[in-house]
Order: structure tokens, then C-alpha cells, then sequence
């Protein structure tokens, strides 16, 4: 059936040409977007807010992107932070805690680091280690002075002192720090001998590798403190550890028994002190009695001379009585004289003696011995008296 045949529903597509809809025209599909930017900012059409002209309104939206994106240049610096402002991947400034704004991105970024955050790192040892194996990696096992091989782990703590050195001066400060570690504590252990290490030099050692550790770090500049260097463990390899553990028992046997001896010298030594002290006290006051004893028997003599001089019968006399009186006194006798009597009188005197004897206090014997003394050795002034009146007697 052709177009142009009658009561065919196809139509030539040349005709009715002039009846189709004419295509939308470009000023007024502007007019209308702008007509509903208007309406979205809260204008209407012909109100005066915004301008007519299409590029006007452009440069409006423009304007409110460009300050929409410098807003985004906002940021706040946390306490214990700092911000390190970088233009196109170099360095611009370090910030300080507090509100500030850079220029967005991508001309300028920020990246935030904490400074005051302690962070940690392992060697010869790692959180979690599944087998002994696993935990006692090479890079643990040291060399000691003495040709011995012990097996350490340490502990580093450290903090960010400078941000920008810790993020440009090194590429990864952290395996830095944990390089650096290690080749001090090799070079600190391969000082010392393994009985150091493992028993009194623990503390020393650590403190020696953290002074390295950092004297290297700030030659980096790699903007890393180390707080603390702890050796968690340290211990001979597994092999050899029975034989080792026999050694440290004997040697804490032997200062077991230094540390009996001490204790048994400090409790005997005093005791020998004080009795030696005594004893030389006791001397010093035998020393004095016999001193003061000598000197007087020596003066009596001499008074005894002077009054010789003066009355030698009657000095003699009385010497000779008192010696008498002293020689019959400690005689176990009696003399008994009755007048016109020849009865003979029995007395038990040796009896009365012991009972006397028995009597007396303790202070009376100390003072009886000491008159025995000195009655049992007359002066040789005094004999010669006895002697001269027993010759005149005598005579």
C-alpha cells in the first residue's frame, strides 16, 4: 500500500511538515534554569536578586563553590598533637595545637601526628608468636665477648619529638629505630661477657644500648626520643640451659654460704669484742687495786718509820702486838687464864669457826682475803720490827 494511497493509516513523511512541534528554544531553557536557581536561593524571577544574564549567575555559583572548598581548609590540632602542612608534597610549616586553616587540597594537605603518644616496638620477640621457634628468631641470638651465644629480647619505648623530621628525614622511622636496635645491642653484648649479661649487668646493658640507640637516631635526625630500653629476657639457647641452671645454683649456693658466714662473723665477732674489753677492763682495774695497794703499804711504811724515828721502843712494842694479834686471830686456838683455878675449859671452836665462816656475807670474803693478803705478806720494815722485839725480848 502506498503513502498517498486513501484510507491508508501511512502517511508521506515529507507532508505535514509544517504541523510538528518546532524544537525548544536555547534562551529560554537558560531563562528557566536560572528561573530555578532563583527559586533555590530564594528569588523569583525579575526580582532583582540575581542577575538576568546567565554568565552573572555562573560567576555566582562559581564564587559560592570556590568558598564551599576553602572551607574545607579548616582543621583543629588536637592537645598532644601537631600538624605538619605540606604544599604540593613540601614542607610549609608544623602547627600547634589549636583551631587552623590551610589552603585545600590538593594545593596544600595536613597530616596530624601525636607526639606524646608512647609507642613500642620488639626485638627478638613479637606479640602474639605462635611457637618458641617462632620468638626466638635470629635476631635474638647474640654473640657475647667470651665466644658464648645468649638470646635477647628487648622492649623500646619511644616518642616523637620532631614531627617534621620523623615524616622527611627518613623514609620509615620505625624500622629505623628497630635496625638501629639492633646493631647497638650486638655491639653493647659483644662487649660483655655471657655471667654479665645474664645475671648483674641486665640494667647496665639496657641503659648503655638506649644511650647508642640515640646517639644514632639524632645523627639521622629522625625526630625519635627513646624513653626506655627494658631486655625482657635473657637466657642461654635452649640446649645448654640444664648445664646453665647447675651454675646459677651453685653460684647462688655459694653466696648463700658467704651470706651464713657474714651472719655467723657478725654475731661472734661482737661477743669477742665485748669479753676482750672486759678483760682489758679487768686488768686495768687489777692494775689500779694493786697500784693503789703498793702505794699503800708504802706509805704506811713510811709513817711507820717516822714514828720509829721518833719512839722506837714504843713503835716496836706496838708492831710486835699487832702482829701477835694477827698470827693468834687466824690460829684455831684459845687461851683460857682463871686464876686460882686448874679446871681446863673445852670449847668447840673449830665448829664455831665453820659457822662463823658460813655466816658471813659475800662481800666479807673478798675483804677477808684481802686482809689475809696483807697479813700473809708483812713489809719488810714490819719483820725486822717482830725480829728486833723478839730479840729484846729476848735479851
Amino acid at each position: 500500500m502506498s503513502w498517498n494511497e486513501p484510507g491508508s493509516p501511512k502517511k508521506d513523511p515529507w507532508s505535514g511538515r509544517d504541523q510538528q512541534p518546532s524544537p525548544p528554544d536555547l534562551e529560554e531553557v537558560l531563562r528557566s534554569v536560572q528561573d530555578r536557581i532563583n527559586r533555590l536561593f530564594g528569588g523569583g524571577r525579575g526580582s532583582g536578586r540575581w542577575p538576568a544574564s546567565p554568565g552573572r549567575s555562573l560567576g555566582w555559583i562559581a564564587v559560592a563553590i570556590v568558598a564551599l572548598w576553602g572551607l574545607t581548609g579548616i582543621y583543629i590540632v588536637q592537645e598532644g598533637n601537631r600538624g605538619v602542612v605540606t604544599r604540593f608534597g613540601r614542607y610549609v610549616e608544623t602547627t600547634m595545637p589549636g583551631p587552623h586553616w590551610h589552603i585545600p587540597k590538593p594545593i596544600e594537605n595536613v597530616t596530624v601526628v601525636n607526639v606524646e603518644q608512647q609507642r613500642i616496638i620488639e626485638v627478638g620477640t613479637r606479640s602474639g608468636a605462635r611457637t618458641s621457634q617462632e620468638t626466638a628468631s635470629g635476631e635474638a641470638l647474640m654473640l657475647t665477648q667470651d665466644e658464648n651465644i645468649v638470646d635477647v629480647h628487648l622492649t623500646v619505648q619511644y616518642q616523637i619529638k620532631d614531627a617534621k623530621d620523623y615524616l622527611f628525614r627518613v623514609f620509615s622511622p620505625d624500622a629505623t629505630l628497630k635496625q638501629v636496635t639492633k646493631s647497638a645491642q650486638r655491639a653493647v653484648i659483644g662487649k660483655s661477657t655471657m655471667d654479665f649479661v645474664l645475671t648483674e649487668g641486665r640494667s647496665e646493658i639496657a641503659e648503655e644500648i638506649k644511650s647508642e640507640v640515640q646517639k644514632i637516631l639524632d645523627a639521622y635526625e629522625t625526630g625519635i626520643r627513646v624513653i626506655s630500653v627494658n631486655m625482657m629476657d635473657a637466657q642461654p639457647p635452649e640446649e645448654v640451659q640444664p648445664a646453665f641452671a647447675d651454675a646459677i645454683k651453685a653460684r647462688e649456693d655459694e653466696q648463700r654460704l658467704k651470706n651464713e658466714a657474714e651472719a655467723y662473723a657478725n654475731e661472734v665477732l661482737p661477743k669477742a669484742r665485748g669479753a676482750a674489753a672486759r678483760l682489758t677492763q679487768e686488768a686495768e682495774a687489777y692494775k689500779q687495786r694493786v697500784t693503789a695497794r703498793a702505794q699503800g703499804e708504802a706509805g704506811r711504811f713510811s709513817q711507820l718509820l717516822a714514828e720509829f724515828e721518833k719512839a722506837p721502843e714504843v713503835t716496836r712494842e706496838r708492831l710486835y702486838l699487832e702482829a701477835m694479834q694477827d698470827i693468834m686471830g687466824r690460829a684455831n686456838l684459845s687461851l683460857i687464864d682463871v686464876k686460882g683455878s686448874n679446871n681446863v675449859f673445852y670449847l668447840p671452836l673449830d665448829k664455831m669457826h665453820r659457822r662463823l665462816d658460813t655466816s658471813a656475807a659475800p662481800g666479807d670474803e673478798e675483804r677477808a682475803s684481802a686482809v689475809q693478803e696483807t697479813s700473809e705478806t708483812p713489809s719488810k720494815g714490819m719483820r725486822s720490827a717482830i725480829r728486833g722485839r723478839g730479840e729484846g725480848r729476848g735479851q
